[in-house]
């Protein structure tokens, strides 16, 4: 593959909304999250998601026992009953998506990894639905090692993959080296027609062609549920480029200002509380003062 040169991409901040919005024009995000073994992953998404700015978070539960658990957590949010056994078929789930008008959508985040999971993640994708979508952790695994089946889908997908998920998708094992992680994650986003968000240190997004290579971020984040938290502000900043008046606010800025944002605010709980005490809950205590950053 012939090496491109990364381009000088900053992040930049989200855009403001106009002084007489609704929740609607903050955006609905849909988020077909969590499972009976992992509702903190349905948590940790739907407050991420909120503390980025959207106006209605809606999560789309397979398991019954995350009503139990997640409103508690995060009251802001609401529920779809998916619990029925047709209730992922391509069928209903082009029709729910069609018939509720999200601004983005979701899926992945400790969705766990049973036929249910797998049948949801094929159904989303053959949907025809055409707002931006985020895929990620087993989202990603029920891809097996086919990432072109992401271009089964109408609009815009980002994907979320740790190096061991980049590795299963594409077939061989990611190096640690800087310059390899990039190529990799052309390879992948080449191939997939997403925009890919390989994690780690130094983040890399890239669409295929424009390369950010993030800079924030720090050790103490290497903990479970930032990946979760991480898909709840992208969420949030693509259903932004819905809603937002705006043509200069495009899904390869809402991934990169995601990555950018979720980093600085482990750099601000790391700061205030050490890296070894950092959980992924603490990110999203400091998301309004990393966004704040980077918008002054």
């Amino acid at each position: 593959m012939k090496k491109q040169k990364s381009k000088r991409y900053r992040p930049p901040a989200p855009p403001e909304l106009e002084k007489d919005a609704h929740k609607g024009d903050a955006g609905r995000v849909l988020g077909f999250v969590g499972s009976r073994l992992y509702p903190g992953a349905a948590t940790l998404f739907a407050r991420a998601a909120q503390r980025a700015g959207a106006g209605l978070v809606t999560l789309g539960c397979l398991d019954e026992g995350l009503l139990a658990t997640v409103p508690i957590a995060a009251p802001e949010a609401v529920y779809l009953d998916l619990f029925g056994p047709a209730d992922v078929e391509r069928a209903h789930v082009a029709e729910l998506l069609a018939a509720r008008g999200e601004h983005a959508l979701v899926v992945g985040c400790g969705l766990g990894g049973g036929e249910r999971a797998r049948a949801l993640v094929a159904s989303v994708l053959s949907s025809g639905a055409e707002v931006p979508l985020v895929v990620d952790a087993d989202g990603l695994n029920a891809l097996g090692a086919e990432p072109e089946r992401l271009r089964a889908y109408a609009g815009p997908i980002v994907i979320t993959p740790h190096p061991g998920e980049a590795s299963r998708l594409l077939g061989r094992v990611v190096p640690k080296h800087d310059e390899e992680r990039a190529k990799a994650a052309q390879e992948l986003a080449q191939r997939s027609g997403a925009i890919v968000c390989l994690k780690g240190h130094r983040t890399v997004v890239t669409d295929g062609r424009t390369l950010y290579v993030n800079d924030s971020g720090n050790p103490g984040m290497a903990t479970a549920g930032a990946g979760d938290v991480l898909a709840g502000i992208l969420g949030a900043y693509l259903a932004a480029c819905v809603t937002c008046r705006t043509t200069t606010w495009k899904p390869f800025d809402a991934a990169a200002s995601a990555v950018h944002v979720h980093g600085a605010a482990g750099d601000l709980a790391a700061k205030e509380l050490g890296r070894r005490g950092l959980v992924a809950s603490d990110l999203i205590t400091f998301l309004p003062a990393a966004q704040r950053r980077l918008r002054s």
